[in-house]
């Protein structure tokens, strides 16, 4: 075959793919209006699709005028993708087949001794996941795994993260593939968030979104005009290493960034220490601040203007339509709306806040975007048109429900 026909026949099969995934139990003449495809070669793709086990037979047309037509949709069970969200203090792991619906989910905190302890944990926890719920590891074909900081292709480190001891000097793309026995792809866990929200959260409809995750660190993920921003370096967003709140000169701040240091969990608990001359939770901090507490209602308010200050930074640089609060931290509503008033005392002109409707769930929500995505070009051989990220229509989706 020709390269020229080998280029049109995986340009064909994507197309049948999308039409189906974006469709959901669906004609073959259906297919060929939306695709413009002859139904020779739509006959072809849908037979070569059926024999190698990837769609199947749903039923057949009604409500139309005469005869009826086979419908066909994909087989959920043909593959599996397993998602994971990578935190400093906790570890999630789903496992998700080809209709969104997760399967199985596991969490566990984090492993302290960080590297290679938390390769062994990830591999052990999506183990846990596939036998809770009767899938063959064989079958999944990719994981995607967030990660606080900014993974290198070239090295396959994770860089920027001082949660993660060791990722930033071990191969974390290898030793994952070695240990679960599929594909691995790295992202940044706050780019799967923005991804996830605006799939199926309240980004939904919006091409610009900055998500800000506040808890044990800070970070932000970016998608401007549909499409996620990484950067030179896939460290596009890294919010905790902007140039105010603590000293950015001083030596720690090259470790976990200038505002991670004051803006997060460790800095709202230095500043309650500071004011009340003893120690809090964070959440203790939060129900001190609800009865009244001086000291706590202070803390949270700073908490709030220094939060308003990085939103102000992302805003004049990216004019995101939308900016989106997530995290333990950032999504609680004590704190969205102290931002919410601080935010046009320092800002020009007006930004939308909210809070994540995804909570701790939006990175894998991404996660599972970015395999869906991930399968189709590497299984259906031609990357989606424009470099954006087809998926199917969030009315059809499950994995929202699941989750909850």
């Amino acid at each position: 075959m020709s390269e020229s026909l080998r280029l049109s026949r995986q340009f064909s099969l994507r197309s049948v793919v999308e039409a189906i995934v974006q469709g959901g139990a669906i004609s073959r003449a259906s297919i060929a209006k939306q695709t413009g495809l002859s139904k020779q070669t739509i006959s072809e793709v849908m037979r070569q699709l059926e024999d190698e086990g990837w769609v199947r037979e749903t039923g057949r047309t009604s409500g139309h005028v005469g005869r009826t037509a086979v419908t066909y949709e994909i087989v959920p069970t043909a593959a599996y993708i397993g998602a994971v969200d990578l935190g400093g203090t906790k570890v999630r792991v789903a496992i998700c087949n080809l209709a969104c619906q997760v399967i199985g989910e596991v969490m566990e905190p984090t492993h302290k001794d960080g590297g290679a302890a938390i390769i062994a944990q990830i591999a052990r926890l999506m183990q846990n996941a596939a036998e809770n719920c009767g899938i063959e590891m064989a079958k999944l074909r990719i994981a995607v795994i967030g990660v606080p900081g900014a993974p290198q292709a070239d090295s396959g480190k994770v860089l920027l993260a001082p949660n993660i001891a060791g990722f930033d000097q071990m191969d974390v793309a290898s030793e994952l593939e070695s240990a679960l026995g599929c594909d691995v792809m790295l992202e940044n866990d706050v780019n799967l968030a923005v991804l996830g929200e605006s799939w199926l959260g309240v980004g939904q409809g919006h091409d610009n979104l900055a998500y800000i995750a506040l808890g044990t660190g800070v970070g932000s993920g970016l998608m401007l005009n549909g499409q996620l921003v990484r950067g030179a370096n896939n460290a596009a967003g890294e919010l905790g290493f902007l140039p105010f709140g603590a000293d950015p000169f001083e030596p720690e701040s090259l470790r976990a960034g200038a505002f991670e240091r004051l803006a997060a969990s460790y800095g709202i608990l230095a500043r309650y220490r500071s004011l009340a001359g003893s120690d809090a939770s964070v959440p203790a901090i939060f129900d001190k601040a609800n009865a009244g507490e001086a000291h706590a209602v202070a803390v949270l308010d700073e908490t709030a203007r220094l939060l308003a200050r990085g939103i102000g930074a992302i805003a004049a640089i990216a004019n995101p339509d939308k900016v989106i609060l997530g995290g333990s931290i950032g999504t609680r509503e004590e704190l969205v709306a102290r931002v919410k008033a601080m935010l046009p005392i320092c800002f020009p002109y007006s930004v939308a806040v909210e809070a994540s409707e995804l909570g701790e769930h939006a990175a894998l929500v991404g996660a599972t975007a970015i395999g869906l995505n991930h399968l189709h070009n590497t299984l259906f051989g031609a990357d989606a048109p424009e470099s954006r990220i087809s998926l199917p229509p969030a009315n059809a989706v499950s994995i929202r429900e699941a989750l909850n």
